[in-house]
């Protein structure tokens, strides 16, 4: 029966407060920001979301180079609609425009509670729909859904997963709707917002809503016909709301078609211990599957099978259901189901929260029909037991689980105890069964709120114990930011935040233009070309860094670069307490022209543009350039007793170093070679993981601070190292971390007079206007510029460029960069960008929409047609039968 408005709201309210209350109390505990000094920006929360929440701040302010189509900050130029639709299309994010700018670490903060707590009164709600009962028990259990292991262990830190979190609940609650024809408009509203808000996790929503349709029309027992209807009915709601999303999900598809594939790994399944530990309160592990919600969620949910107030087929599709989804988890076929037959690089078990939400809805089926009775919960703690047994082998149960366990063991058993007398005590008067129920409630809520928070509060510190830790906006992120808006003044020239870098997207988070990118969207062309150029990155070539080189600098146009010291948060090295500088350099403009000579690919494919490119990095610099401004020299390595180091054998290549043995003394690895006087000298080497220092020279060391490792999943950049000294000898000490390799053509002595005339060159036959507009860039050319008209951008899929009034044409390439082939007919040029999958995603998208519009007015036609057969005949007027009535 349907449920007054005030009880659903009591129930959605205390959900949302009990989440809010547990989530925030467990980061006070934790001493976690904004309750503690402790900063919760580990992982991709510090180098991916909170930037992109920043970026997107800038672009609802009107602040950001760029706009919907093109981020000019990052990546030199990289698609932002699938980043959009990656980590910042869910509603919630717009609510960043309200807060401060150098607040943004509070804004992503409160934007996660509010998820969290959302997900808890839309279960809530949920809940009573299912099946009337308690609206504090559907409360209750909306908060064990929202703060269950998966919740506060893996999306606390990725927040666009959480919306995943919330569209579980709202898509069950349109399955209801199409049990019974019901709101069928809102359906697919709720499908299309959860499918733009995070596409992932709702993928995963959308299947387990349809294991529970069709488990609840099992259960049902339909006429075949009326089961065939609801399913259709569902099939069309699914398809229409997903079509409406289209045109968001399928640039996001063709975007990862487009990036960087990184490394496949293959899925290997935990053993049942840990599976079985991650239930139990206060347990952390990566790798493994965060199931726990709760001791009473979990009690009643094993009380089910045992419960005989339950109806047998309701108890035995339940615990199938829930059973079933435990082991798909397990089973290699079906977890890749799961995730959309991809295996996840990173967290393996990011469907956990659909087996969350099964065991909170399999409890309230086990509440609903009255709380178990003594047979039941007794064969529940027993089964609990058994967990704890089997669960506590695990090495990731540690003592303090225990502690907590029993407690809320107690609490959780007591109140289900004190509950169930309370509905059997007929004989007792209102006044003691309220008062047991209210005790059974009181020890139920804390129960729930004291391990709820104390698990919340140990994923919190485990997880900094763990990962990479960033800290939030402060004094050096402003000094940075600062730097940046003073000597800002694209598109005449790019200013790079630099190679000490803050988190991953320095240039979203502090401003500027540069190299530096990290998204699960990097395009392969772009980690490839900066790869070849001597560039370093992280994540597997995901996180793509700034490269700190004066050859690329005048090739993208980098005409400011800040210079900071290394971040102190981060503790890698001794601090030097110098300041953010800015160095500056004379580069030519955005777009040159290079001679007719030139290799020009047009209209090929991104993942062939830099085929060209050769082992080394510095003769792929000089080729992007057009100049030989490189002298690389035979080199001599030492490694520290003097002696010729052995070969590589992996798949590192080059001279193996090691780190300094323990009372070795002073004395390092070198690199020796001759150069000519007074020339640049540069360290190239990828695999390299430590110090490096020009001997006789104080300036700046390779610092490694990225550090490479094996199997690769980072590699160093290029770094400068001072000059060569008079005599023409250098020497290169070298302090190695780990096991590191230095290759052959290491190092680089740069004449910086012929890098000087080859920007000369490339200033007067280059543009002499460029402007650029999100995804447009226009650009006014000398008179009678032939050859091939270059853009300092990667050639990413997408990209269209015309000269003069011609039609545009898919652009060509110059090593990576945007080409476009001139005849000396044309004093003008313009690119525009179209994100691929756009056009087919707003095909599909305005089909839907159609389709959507037909059959809501079919629908209103034929209910009209059907409420005037109804109507009974009349001869009265409507004037005298309104009169007689009243």
């Amino acid at each position: 029966m349907p449920f007054p408005s005030g009880t659903r709201a009591r129930a959605v309210l205390l959900a949302a407060v009990v989440t809010v209350t547990a989530f925030c109390a467990a980061d006070a505990v934790a001493r976690s920001y904004p309750f503690g000094p402790c900063t919760r920006s580990v992982n991709d929360l510090g180098n991916q979301y909170v930037p992109f929440h920043a970026h997107l701040w800038d672009l609802l302010h009107g602040r950001a180079d760029g706009g919907l189509l093109v981020n000019w900050q990052s990546g030199f130029g990289s698609s932002f609609l699938p980043d959009l639709g990656t980590y910042l299309s869910s509603p919630f994010a717009l609510l960043v425009a309200v807060f401060p700018r150098d607040e943004i670490d509070l804004a992503v903060y409160v934007i996660t509670v509010l998820k969290t707590a959302s997900a808890a009164a839309a279960m809530a709600w949920l809940l009573l729909t299912v099946r009337p009962g308690r609206w504090w028990a559907a409360g209750l259990l909306g908060a064990s859904y929202a703060l269950c292991g998966w919740s506060v262990s893996d999306a606390a830190y990725n927040p666009m997963w959480l919306d995943g979190l919330v569209a579980l609940p709202l898509l069950c609650l349109v399955a209801e709707w199409t049990l019974t024809g019901r709101r069928r408009f809102l359906g697919v509203v709720v499908v299309a917002v959860a499918w733009i808000a995070n596409f992932y996790t709702a993928y995963m929503a959308t299947l387990a809503a349809g294991l529970v349709l069709l488990l609840r029309l099992l259960l049902a027992g339909l006429p075949r016909l009326r089961a065939l209807a609801a399913l259709g009915r569902a099939t069309v709601t699914v398809a229409l709301g997903v079509g409406l999303a289209a045109p968001l999900v399928t640039v996001v598809y063709f975007g990862t078609k487009h990036a960087y594939p990184g490394r496949v790994r293959e899925f290997v399944p935990v053993s049942g211990e840990d599976l079985l530990a991650r239930l139990l309160p206060t347990t952390y592990s990566f790798g493994t599957p965060a199931v726990f919600v709760g001791t009473t969620a979990l009690v009643l949910a094993l009380a089910l099978p045992f419960h005989r107030a339950v109806p047998g087929r309701v108890r035995a599709g339940w615990t199938l259901l829930v059973t079933g989804m435990a082991l798909s988890m397990q089973w290699t076929p079906t977890h890749l189901a799961w995730h959309a037959f991809t295996t996840p690089q990173g967290s393996p078990y990011r469907q956990a929260f659909v087996l969350c939400g099964l065991l909170v809805i399999a409890a309230w089926h086990s509440l609903s029909y009255g709380a178990p009775d003594r047979r039941a919960l007794g064969a529940a703690a027993v089964l609990l037991a058994l967990i704890a047994l089997l669960g506590g082998r695990s090495d990731i149960v540690r003592s303090f689980t225990w502690p907590v366990l029993l407690l809320a063991a107690v609490g959780a058993l007591g109140g289900l105890v004190l509950l169930s007398r309370a509905d059997g005590a007929r004989v007792l008067g209102d006044g003691r069964r309220t008062a047991l129920a209210g005790l059974a409630v009181a020890l139920l809520v804390g129960a729930q709120l004291g391990e709820a928070t104390a698990t919340s509060a140990v994923a919190t510190r485990l997880r900094l114990a763990h990962m990479d830790d960033y800290a939030p906006w402060g004094g050096r992120q402003q000094r940075q930011a600062d730097a940046i808006a003073q000597a800002d003044a694209w598109p005449r020239y790019r200013t790079d935040p630099g190679r000490e870098q803050t988190v991953s997207n320095d240039p979203l988070l502090v401003g500027g233009q540069g190299a530096q990118y990290y998204s699960s969207l990097t395009s392969d062309v772009l980690s490839r070309m900066l790869t070849a150029l001597g560039g370093g990155w992280t994540s597997r070539g995901r996180s793509v860094q700034s490269l700190d080189n004066a050859v690329t600098d005048v090739v993208f146009s980098v005409g400011a670069r800040v210079h900071s010291p290394p971040d102190p948060h981060q503790n890698w090295f001794p601090q030097d307490g110098s300041e953010a500088t800015v160095s500056r350099q004379d580069v030519p403009p955005l777009v040159t022209v290079r001679p007719p000579a030139a290799p020009l690919r047009a209209g090929a494919r991104a993942r062939t543009s830099v085929s060209a490119f050769g082992p080394s990095a510095y003769h792929n610099q000089e080729l992007l350039l057009g100049a030989r401004v490189y002298t690389v020299p035979r080199i001599t390595v030492r490694n520290s007793a003097g002696k010729p180091p052995t070969r590589s054998d992996d798949e590192r290549p080059g001279l193996r170093l090691g780190p300094l043995p323990a009372g070795h003394g002073a004395r390092r690895s070198t690199i020796t070679a001759r150069c000519p006087a007074d020339s640049e000298v540069y360290l190239w080497a990828p695999y390299f993981s430590g110090t490096a220092r020009l001997a006789g020279d104080p300036a700046g060391a390779l610092t490694g601070r990225f550090r490479s490792d094996e199997p690769v999943t980072k590699i160093a950049a290029m770094q400068p190292l001072g000059r060569v000294p008079a005599s023409g000898s250098l020497r290169i000490e070298l302090s190695p971390d780990r096991m590191s390799t230095v290759q052959d053509g290491a190092v680089g002595c740069l004449d910086t007079a012929r890098l000087q005339a080859a920007v000369e060159r490339l200033k007067a036959t280059g543009a002499t206007a460029v402007t650029v507009s999100d995804g447009t860039i226009r650009a006014e050319l000398p008179a009678g510029s032939t050859g091939t008209a270059v853009v300092a951008a990667p050639r990413i899929a997408g990209w269209r460029c015309a000269t003069g009034g011609a039609a545009p044409v898919p652009a060509g390439e110059y090593y990576g960069l945007i080409a476009v082939p001139l005849d000396g007919s044309s004093t003008s040029l313009t690119c525009t960008f179209h994100p691929p999958g756009l056009r087919l995603g707003a095909t599909v998208g305005g089909a839907s929409l159609l389709a959507l519009i037909l059959f809501g007015a079919a629908g209103a036609v034929h209910r009209r047609r059907t409420t005037g057969r109804l109507a009974p005949r009349t001869t009265t007027r409507p004037r005298e039968r309104t009169n007689g009535a009243c």
